[in-house]
């Protein structure tokens, strides 16, 4: 097979070389572009204080960060004050990488100017790592030309499948079905075969089998090389990070191209994955629709950007990742009810135009995140986070690890590069050429691009969500992912209508609940609308009302309370007509606030004073920010500390050793004792319970969830006895399931509803026995 000149490329990427020159200048020429000329200019003779602070004026009466916003897309104050007058990147989202028992590091420390080498320890072969397609345990039922089967190494099947001439599609696909038997009448790869065979003309098509596809499969098959040491899994319940080479991320992704990750191609209840998203890539190649032919082409210009030719490795990445479980103890998140802390001191830009990606560089950025990481990028799924993940394919390895978060949850991830650019949305999503990412790295070597994935609740009727229970809950999901563990300032939070769309959520509450923990936190808020002008000068309007009427966070959270009541009885008396007009919670809002302006005790300032639920005691530690509500400089100087919510804790956030130890002991793991989806799942059907009936006891509902929680199901015979047959050939004892209760995600949300959001096709006669 001849080999091709690095330097061919698919003629429908060659539009990414045409504007690839305009991408590459220096940073500052990019920031000067995205935040507005005179950016370096005005941060230089702005007045700050050691810390970062803004000045009252800078804030409150600058004309160049209020009055002229209202002859641009924006409103509120301008991004130099969302930065708090510092460079971009001056502040940090994470300290650097250290390696210690909660925090996995794969490659060796320091990192320098090369790709990293890989760190070398034991492999493992158990519940709580991945397990590799490489791993001498791995293996898969061969068949025999006379008909019988033996179980043989997967891996060797793997390097004999693609070590063959693969020249169309059809012969792809029926390399990978040759190490994934189970599912030959199955898996049908339309996509793949539409993509190769009619959206990419003959010349292209031969440029992907002569020149990408061979590229891939070698660094697929370098994976006994590059990863060297156990991948940990990120499990609930405990608080893990894990650091990631990208050479190492691309290996990774080259695998789940081609689909060799054991046990992860089936969705079933009881499967050993049930709680982890999908990674193998056969499930995007069946899909269909034009958006998944645009997320394949942002996929394979990926490989093109990372894979090294045979002669030539000076494209192979050199930078790192990193990926941090969060997750929290109930008992020590905020009483949102005993908060103080003023809404109007957080500086506040809100854009109808931009995106975060774009727009939030230097901030936190959210990826409104599906429970189950990337949501339906690996299926027909083209939304905010999707887009997110296919044109920064970096992020999809967190899949293989990273089993769905619970409700005290969320996942920071820090290092993603961007590859790809992009037009449209949705079914209009459309690759539009070669991005090249010029963020600069920390003295870790990751871009210092900082993304949260935060997981909003589904609504399938609107008014559910303005429940007190409902709107606490992602309060709290906010918090936990908005939390900043360094000592030094936490940079602003760049976000947007977060759950809203296909998730049924109110965009004009879900930006009240993210100023409250912004406000909380200390953090600046930067939010994007995607368009809606409406709803920028509402929210806008409502945040000035905020700091002119000094509204803390507990008396909105009263006057939410009281929203709630209001829209409770009035679904019980018109069940039919109980849609909520958005307008109306912000008209509510305002009524509230007069009603304590004109005369104290009336409205919600009754309630500011009370407990968010029985049984909250004063006892419970706090973080109390300031109670000012005319000076920002608080806000920024001395931003609200959280309080305690991991069980160890240092300036690595995780408990960290001065050598690289990798060591996984269960001892020393962060183990915390969370409510499960239980709390969560009785929220949502309280609210179904009363949609129909108008009213349910509390107690009615905790017996429902706790009875559900209780029911298990046997594994099937022939399970047993397969597993058992592949069992005698690890040699290592037992390798089948871990025992397990059953996913407790999967109960009154419903694994199949949950499933059903990501754009995931359980077949109950789905074989997982030996994969």
């Amino acid at each position: 097979m001849p080999e091709l000149r690095s330097h061919l490329i698919f003629p429908i990427f060659q539009k990414a070389y045409q504007s690839s020159a305009l991408c590459r200048g220096a940073t500052a020429s990019v920031l000067t572009n995205r935040l507005g000329k005179g950016l370096w200019l005005n941060c230089a003779r702005m007045s700050k204080s050691p810390d970062g602070g803004m000045s009252e004026m800078e804030t409150e009466g600058d004309p160049e960060n209020l009055a002229d916003s209202q002859d641009n897309s924006w409103r509120g104050v301008s991004m130099e004050a969302i930065h708090r007058n510092l460079r971009p990147f001056e502040l940090e989202s994470l300290p650097s990488v250290t390696a210690s028992n909660l925090h996995r590091v794969t490659y060796q420390l320091p990192v320098r100017e090369t790709p990293p080498r890989p760190y070398k320890s034991a492999g493992k072969w158990d519940s709580e790592h991945v397990r590799l397609p490489c791993a001498p345990e791995s293996k898969y039922p061969r068949e025999n030309p006379d008909g019988t089967t033996t179980i043989d190494s997967r891996w060797g099947m793997i390097e004999r499948a693609l070590l063959q001439p693969i020249e169309t599609s059809e012969e792809l696909q029926a390399a990978i079905i040759s190490y994934n038997t189970t599912y030959r009448d199955q898996w049908h790869f339309r996509a793949l075969h539409q993509l190769l065979n009619d959206e990419l003309d003959e010349s292209e098509a031969r440029v992907f089998f002569e020149d990408l596809l061979p590229r891939i499969i070698r660094l697929a098959l370098r994976l006994p090389d590059l990863i060297q040491s156990p991948v940990p899994l990120l499990k609930q319940h405990k608080n893990a990070s894990l650091s990631l080479s990208q050479q190492q991320i691309s290996c990774l992704l080259a695998n789940a191209f081609l689909c060799t990750f054991p046990r992860r191609n089936t969705l079933k209840r009881k499967s050993e994955y049930s709680t982890f998203p999908d990674i193998n890539f056969n499930r995007l190649y069946q899909s269909t629709g034009p958006a998944v032919l645009e997320k394949l082409k942002c996929i394979m210009h990926y490989f093109r950007r990372v894979c090294p030719t045979e002669r030539d490795a000076s494209n192979v990445p050199t930078g790192v990742v990193s990926f941090v479980r969060r997750s929290g103890l109930p008992e020590n998140l905020v009483d949102w009810s005993e908060s103080a802390a003023p809404l109007g001191d957080v500086p506040l830009h809100v854009d109808a135009e931009g995106t975060i990606e774009d727009e939030g560089i230097g901030l936190l950025q959210v990826d409104f995140a599906n429970k189950y990481l990337g949501g339906g990028v690996l299926g027909h799924g083209c939304v905010q986070e999707e887009i997110r993940f296919v044109i920064c394919p970096e992020l999809l390895v967190g899949k293989l690890f990273t089993e769905c978060l619970r409700p005290f949850e969320a996942l920071v991830v820090l290092g993603a590069e961007r590859y790809s650019n992009y037009t449209g949305y949705a079914g209009s999503f459309e690759w539009s050429g070669n991005f090249e990412d010029s963020t600069p790295r920390d003295s870790s070597g990751r871009r210092q691009t900082a993304i949260v994935a935060i997981d909003a609740l589904h609504f399938a009727q609107s008014h559910h969500q303005y429940r007190e229970d409902l709107m606490e809950r992602e309060l709290n999901k906010a918090y936990i992912g908005f939390v900043h563990w360094m000592v030094t300032p936490p940079p602003g939070v760049a976000t947007g209508n977060w759950g809203c769309g296909a998730f049924g959520g109110d965009s004009y509450l879900k930006a009240l609940l993210q100023l409250m923990v912004c406000a909380q936190l200390g953090r600046p808020l930067a939010y994007y609308t995607f368009g809606n002008v409406e709803f920028r000068d509402d929210f806008h309007e409502m945040w000035l009302l905020f700091r002119n009427e000094g509204t803390s966070v507990h008396q909105l959270w009263s006057t939410l309370r009281s929203y709630s009541r209001v829209m409770k009885e009035k679904c019980s008396k018109e069940p039919r007509e109980s849609k909520a007009s958005k307008k109306k919670l912000y008209d509510f809002i305002k009524e509230e606030l007069k009603k304590v302006r004109d005369g104290p005790g009336e409205g919600a300032s009754a309630e500011a004073g009370t407990s968010r639920a029985a049984g909250s005691g004063e006892g419970k530690s706090q973080a109390k920010p300031p109670t000012s509500s005319k000076s920002s400089p608080e806000l920024n100087k001395h931003p609200a500390r959280p309080q305690t919510i991991i069980t160890q804790q240092s300036t690595d956030l995780l408990a960290a050793q001065s050598s690289q130890d990798n060591s996984n002991s269960s001892e020393d793991q962060a183990m915390l004792l969370l409510s499960d989806d239980e709390e969560a799942n009785a929220m949502m059907e309280a609210a179904s319970l009363e949609a129909s009936r108008g009213k349910i006891s509390s107690s009615s509902i905790t017996g429902q969830t706790s009875s559900s929680a209780t029911k298990t199901e046997g594994a099937g015979s022939r399970q047993l006895t397969l597993l058992e047959m592949l069992d005698c050939h690890y040699e290592k004892g037992s390798a089948s399931k871990r025992p397990r209760k059953t996913p407790n995600c999967s109960k009154a949300e419903g694994s199949e509803k949950s499933r059903k959001e990501i754009d995931v096709d359980v077949r109950d006669d789905e074989d997982d026995i030996v994969d």
